[in-house]
């Protein structure tokens, strides 16, 4: 069920944005009296198709090989290769018969859109849901180092205090990309039994995180509070309430999570004795330890001070527009550090699998946008990359036409074409390769 909840995101979320990517398209071919023949969600290789409609000119419809979406836009050279019609004279009415300001407008129209997209994906989710931020004093019991980590000289309950220098006023400062993508190494200042010290990260550390099972530093440490029940969990059958606060399991105290989940993964299969504090009663509650070391329940602090803005609809556009100025410079930040050999591309790049993991096993419409609205404006990022056969290998061809003044020939086109689809098809392997193997090897 997990699975499917997971893949029912990806596919939702990714059809969404094909749909408007290709709407980009369609509108600007529109406005400049471009016939477009074809809309496709997914492709129809083969000329299979799961459902089509032809519109006035246009046939609408979906495909059955789900890897994207495309508009055939009469008179352009594009994956369908339709040599025949580009023999014959141009029309008035076929993309290569109109200016090259046109033809550009029309090929970045795809990217633009997914931009706008994201910005409003943003806008609504600051206006609708505000800005939750942890505050890094109200962690009184530290953070937990992954094995990374450890290695670099975090210890568990250590208290981060300042990263390069600059003061850590909330959590997310300590881990944003602005710190992990930067032109040196990190160095973390932290307080250890009273102490204040400093632990510098090794050059190759962005290399060694991309490759860690854990993929992440560490992690705020929490006191074992409950925030909801799932249903149908033993968590559920055993009593289990919402802010509920289980200090002991069996006969060993848990203070905080990262404590409390060792002692479940050795009880896996087994019963367990919870000893909870609610309210001003402590009780004892029998629970079934599922095999892959859950009961069913939302952990959360009671004691982290969270600071949370809110934001008018005003306010909320450039909010969300800064969100995605943001999100689209970790993108370029990122492929520097891939280029420069900083980060394992095998690694970097995710596929279908490592995206739907990324929306998670429930269903929650929060975390749905957020991720839709990072792969829209990946989905830019990547279509205006200056590869041919994607948006940015059209736009470069078009910007050395209108700097020439003369068009590039159809044999050329056609050329580049297939060496761009060749391109796509072996990153495709690669990407699919690279999910495939990642879910048997660890």
């Amino acid at each position: 069920m997990q699975a499917l909840i997971m893949a029912a995101q990806l596919i939702t979320g990714i059809s969404i944005l094909v749909i408007l990517h290709e709407l980009g398209h369609f509108w600007a071919a529109r406005a400049f009296g471009i016939k477009v023949e074809k809309f496709y969600l997914f492709f129809d290789a083969w000329g299979k198709k799961l459902f089509s409609i032809k519109i006035g000119e246009t046939e609408y419809g979906i495909g059955w090989l789900p890897l994207g979406g495309y508009v055939k836009i009469a008179g352009m050279i594009d994956e369908s290769m339709d040599t025949e019609q580009m023999a014959k004279p141009a029309e008035s009415w076929e993309f290569r018969s109109k200016p090259a300001w046109q033809r550009l407008v029309v090929m970045i129209g795809g990217v633009v859109m997914n931009i706008i997209t994201g910005i409003i994906i943003f806008s609504a989710i600051k206006f609708s849901y505000g800005e939750e931020n942890l505050v890094n004093k109200s962690l009184t019991h530290g953070i937990a180092p992954s094995e990374l980590a450890r290695s670099y000289g975090f210890r568990t309950g250590d208290q981060l205090v300042a990263v390069n220098g600059k003061d850590i006023i909330y959590f997310k400062d300590a881990i944003n990309s602005e710190i992990l993508l930067g032109k040196s190494a990190p160095s973390f200042t932290v307080k250890r039994n009273g102490i204040d010290t400093t632990i510098v990260f090794p050059n190759n550390y962005l290399d060694q995180l991309t490759k860690s099972t854990r993929g992440t530093l560490f992690i705020p440490r929490m006191e074992v509070y409950v925030k909801k029940v799932m249903p149908t969990t033993p968590a559920q059958d055993a009593g289990l309430q919402p802010n509920d606060h289980i200090i002991m399991v069996d006969s060993m105290p848990t203070i905080c999570f990262d404590e409390f989940q060792p002692i479940l993964k050795k009880k896996a299969g087994q019963s367990a004795l919870l000893t909870v504090l609610r309210g001003v009663d402590t009780l004892k509650l029998n629970t079934q330890v599922s095999k892959d070391s859950t009961i069913g329940f939302y952990p959360f602090d009671m004691t982290w001070a969270v600071d949370t803005t809110k934001y008018t609809l005003v306010q909320a556009i450039p909010a969300g527009f800064n969100e995605a100025y943001q999100t689209i410079y970790n993108q370029i930040a990122g492929w520097g550090k891939i280029f420069n050999g900083d980060i394992a591309v095998n690694k970097a790049v995710q596929g279908p699998i490592g995206i739907a993991k990324f929306y998670g096993a429930t269903w929650d419409w929060l975390n749905f946008w957020l991720m839709t609205a990072l792969i829209s404006l990946g989905l830019a990022f990547m279509n205006i990359l200056p590869i041919p056969a994607l948006d940015g290998g059209h736009v470069v061809l078009l910007i050395i036409e209108m700097i020439t003044g003369k068009p590039i020939s159809t044999k050329a086109m056609e050329r580049i074409q297939t060496v761009g689809m060749v391109i796509l098809l072996s990153l495709m392997v690669f990407i699919f390769g690279n999910d495939i193997i990642s879910l048997f090897i660890k």
